[in-house]
């Protein structure tokens, strides 16, 4: 992986919470709340400077600016949440542009793994331990911060683990 074992143990306790609240708060509510993506580019800002050197810590920002232009218009155009376009910008400097086919391969397992998991969730008695979550009633719609959230905290776990 591009990303270093350093950077990724630097991110990883700052970042874990905020995916998993991200993940809760969209399954519960449907939305992934202002708060949640300002902490995430703030974990990112301040320690950041820590965990990476200074010339790919200004790219990453940049890839945060880069990428927020691009899930706007995607927004702007009915492709996506407009929360989903935040969380996916704000959590694009995290990732080592150098794993673009890794986040892309994770993606695709966690929202597999995330929208099966909602889906029998859903029609389970599980389903009633949380009775009142906007999520179960959305029909075709589903909380993609839960795979987002997923996505971001399995790569920075890996990063840990496999990281260069």
């Amino acid at each position: 992986m591009a990303i270093s074992a350093w950077s990724a143990w630097w991110f990883l306790p700052f970042v874990l919470p905020l995916c998993l609240y991200v993940a809760f708060t969209d399954l519960r509510e449907m939305r992934i709340t202002n708060q949640a993506v300002i902490a995430l580019v703030v974990v990112f800002v301040t320690v950041g400077l820590i965990a990476l050197p200074f010339d790919q810590y200004l790219w990453r920002l940049a890839q945060l600016g880069i990428v927020l232009v691009v899930t706007i218009v995607l927004n702007a155009i009915g492709a996506m949440g407009a929360g989903d376009s935040k969380f996916i910008a704000a959590a694009a400097p995290f990732i080592a542009a150098g794993d673009a086919q890794v986040i892309i391969a994770l993606y695709a397992a966690s929202l597999l793994a995330a929208f099966s998991a909602h889906r029998l969730a859903k029609h389970s008695a599980l389903h009633r331990m949380a009775p009142h979550w906007t999520s179960w009633n959305q029909g075709k719609k589903f909380p993609m911060g839960f795979a987002l959230g997923g996505t971001l905290a399995f790569y920075l776990c890996l990063g840990t683990v496999f990281g260069s």
